[in-house]
């Protein structure tokens, strides 16, 4: 870092922290006591006070300075709103001079201001003859061209003042002069560009707060308050609702450069939300509109806040309506088409792209990517719509601002608009707008900050020049508007209770399909004994595990247990195919090896990217005699008098693995109080486990003596669970079976 632009940082860092809350001193136009209530005792005054009173009012009270009458109408408007004060004429003892006090409270005191009536003020109705008329030129106008034209004019008539500009701030804050009253002698400053860094940053909220700031004289010299601090709190006296408050020499610095003796302003604030300002300079000298015609000026601007809204979309209500309409053909698109909603937003008569003024539009939803028009690349739309999700920035019209090295994609991606659809993670809509090279006319140099140095360090020196400067901007689109931002994430959020909506319907038709690939009951065989437990996965309603029990012509029985990947609709259509294609298979009764073997040809061939484990026994009730094949799935546990071990000879690889694949079986005989238990993954799996882990412990549980052979198998797959206690995050299947 350079030795200047560490200057330039301490300055801009001081600038900052200015404490302009509490600058400890107001303007010399009038005077402030700041007193204890009930006894309205003075305890902090400004330093001109004697010359306004005739005398020292350090330790008196109001009681001293105000004629019993004036003091009896301010306790008496003490007890209600201090609005209904505001403000009270009177006159100070001993002298011709009226002055208007006004009241506040601040810090545990009331703080009264001073401000002498000037000879040349009006009387106190005259403003309200004039602003009867200004109001309904407000409400008549039909744009906002038109509304802060005549906000202007009629400010500017009812004040005074040279200049009387309307400031709109951009969502930078930068300012831009919109509307302009001025006289003949002053050079136009109407669509000049003021950046962000000419009003500091503390100084927002005070605008936010205190709708009305007047300077009658820039080069005044600031009156000290004393004592410096309250003395209840021992903290200087925040005058941020004063009307005196004194402010920053930075900033009459900034009016002197540009030759401006005198200024007010007042805040336009739309919907909670600082939009601008009307700004009143004075270059002939200094200048101080009566307190009520500033109180007229005031509730010009709070009339004409309540109506920005309204005109600014006025100027875009065929823009509104278009993109209504064409959000409607969406949604009913998407309604016709619940189970494709990507095809109804991209392949329809109107489709994402012509929803709003763009050059592309990207449609990600299940996980998959449709682009339409001129689009980033497919490999960046993601991780770009994602970065500026997570960054809090789905809306922008200067997207390499937020990520330095996406100015490669100025041409189609300058803008983008994106929106969430909840269901899927990372699904969204967006849209994309190339960059629109345009020129800007600032006044001055926005790019110049002098530092200079004073006793207290260094600090900024405003601008010296307010000539116009133009520069050309890059790299940013046309700006998206409330109503276009608004339709796309209504579309969106259509999207999201269409998707939850359907999953709702995809569970209730899983849930149905599972119903026919689980046994409500298995069916008696003679001389075999088996149980069988079913526990969905927390996360689905279905998943991809099966049963079955089948007898073959051969008097035999077939005991199966599958898993197909996958979980919800999908899986569980799955899952009933190969269930009924692996029954006929072995309805053939050519063996476990066989009937697997043809269920994997029978995959690659017909589900291709399909993948399946299984396991199958072929059992002879009179014998006891058992053929038994593997197709990737956990090995079977077979448990005995002797003890419990598991079966790993017979073993192939999953279904749909590989194109041809080979199964071998083994072959075993129970005896009477022996059995084998079928089970899938979820049984076994456990989070920041090794699958070892939980073989062991299935072991272990099986060779517990409460879990031995002997018991009844309904009680022996209780006993297993209870003591394995697995985690709801897969679906879990039990079979256990043997001679009865």
């Amino acid at each position: 870092m350079t030795v200047a632009a560490s200057r330039t940082e301490q300055a801009l860092l001081g600038c900052d922290e200015e404490p302009i809350r509490i600058p400890g001193s107001v303007q010399p136009h009038g005077v402030l006591l700041a007193v204890t209530e009930p006894d309205l005792a003075v305890v902090v005054a400004s330093a001109n006070a004697a010359e306004l009173f005739g005398c020292e009012v350090a330790g008196r009270a109001l009681a001293d300075l105000l004629p019993p009458g004036d003091l009896s109408r301010l306790l008496g408007g003490l007890a209600g709103e201090l609005d209904q004060v505001n403000p009270m004429r009177v006159r100070v003892p001993g002298t011709e001079l009226d002055v208007d006090l006004v009241v506040h409270r601040a810090d545990g005191l009331l703080v009264t201001e001073w401000e002498p009536v000037g000879s040349t003020e009006p009387g106190d109705a005259a403003w309200h003859r004039r602003v009867a008329s200004v109001l309904q030129r407000l409400s008549d106008t039909a744009t906002l061209e038109q509304l802060t034209a005549v906000l202007a004019a009629d400010v500017r008539t009812l004040t005074g003042f040279d200049r009387v500009m309307i400031y709109r701030f951009d969502a930078e804050w930068n300012g831009e002069v919109v509307a302009e009253d001025r006289a003949d002698f002053v050079e136009p400053y109407l669509g000049l560009r003021f950046p962000a860094s000419d009003i500091p940053a503390q100084a927002w909220a005070l605008y936010a707060t205190n709708w009305l700031r007047l300077i009658p004289d820039a080069g005044y010299r600031p009156v000290p308050l004393s004592p410096a601090v309250n003395p209840l709190t021992g903290q200087p006296l925040d005058l941020s609702g004063g009307i005196l408050r004194s402010v920053s020499p930075v900033h009459l610095e900034y009016l002197a450069n540009m030759g401006v003796v005198a200024s007010m302003s007042v805040s336009l604030i739309d919907r909670g939300r600082l939009w601008g300002l009307i700004s009143c300079h004075h270059y002939s000298g200094p200048h101080r509109p009566a307190y009520t015609d500033r109180t007229a000026a005031e509730f010009l601007g709070r009339t004409a806040s309540l109506l920005l809204h309204t005109k600014d979309q006025a100027g875009t209500t065929d823009g509104v309506v278009a993109v209504a309409q064409r959000q409607a053909q969406l949604i009913a698109a998407v309604g016709r088409s619940p189970r494709n909603p990507s095809a109804a937003l991209t392949g329809g008569e109107v489709t994402v792209l012509d929803l709003l003024p763009a050059a592309g539009a990207a449609v990600r939803l299940d996980g998959r990517l449709t682009l339409l028009g001129a689009t980033p690349p497919a490999e960046q739309v993601v991780p770009l719509v994602r970065r500026l999700l997570a960054a809090g920035a789905p809306v922008s019209d200067a997207v390499s601002r937020f990520f330095p090295g996406t100015e490669d994609l100025a041409g189609v991606a300058s803008g983008v608009l994106a929106a969430e659809v909840g269901g899927q993670d990372g699904d969204f809509l967006a849209w994309f707008r190339p960059e629109t090279v345009r020129e800007v006319t600032w006044g001055g140099n926005p790019h110049i900050s002098k530092v200079t140095e004073d006793e207290s360090g260094p600090r900024l020196s405003p601008r010296q020049s307010f000539a116009r400067w133009s520069e050309l901007v890059r790299s940013t689109s046309t700006p998206w508007l409330p109503h276009e931002v608004g339709a796309a994430q209504s579309l969106a959020g259509h999207l999201t209770e269409a998707t939850q909506n359907r999953a709702e319907e995809d569970n209730r038709l899983a849930a149905t399909l599972q119903r026919t690939l689980l046994l409500e009951r298995l069916p008696e065989v003679p001389g075999l004994d088996v149980a069988a437990y079913y526990l969905p996965g927390a996360h689905d309603v279905v998943g991809g595990d099966w049963y079955d029990l089948i007898p073959l012509p051969s008097g035999r029985v077939a005991i199966v247990l599958g898993d197909a990947a996958g979980h919800g609709l999908a899986a569980a259509a799955i899952t009933a195919q190969l269930r009924h294609a692996l029954r006929a298979h072995l309805l053939r009764d050519l063996g476990p090896a066989a009937a697997l073997q043809a269920l994997n040809e029978l995959i690659t061939v017909l589900l291709p990217g399909e993948m399946a484990t299984a396991v199958v026994a072929e059992l002879d009730p009179g014998t006891g005699e058992v053929a038994l094949a593997t197709a990737g799935h956990p090995p079977v546990l077979h448990l005995t008098a002797a003890g419990t071990d598991y079966l790993l000879d017979g073993r192939g690889p999953a279904l749909g693995l590989l194109d041809t694949a080979e199964y071998r079986e083994i072959g075993l005989r129970l005896a009477g109080p022996d059995r084998l238990l079928f089970y899938s993954d979820g049984l076994i799996e456990r989070r920041g486990a090794d699958l070892q882990q939980g073989l062991d412990a299935l072991r272990a549980a099986g060779r517990a003596g409460s879990t031995g052979p002997h018991l009844p198998l309904d009680r022996l797959l209780d006993d297993l669970l209870a003591r394995l206690n697995p985690s709801d995050a897969d679906d879990v299947t039990v079979l256990g079976f043997g001679l009865s």
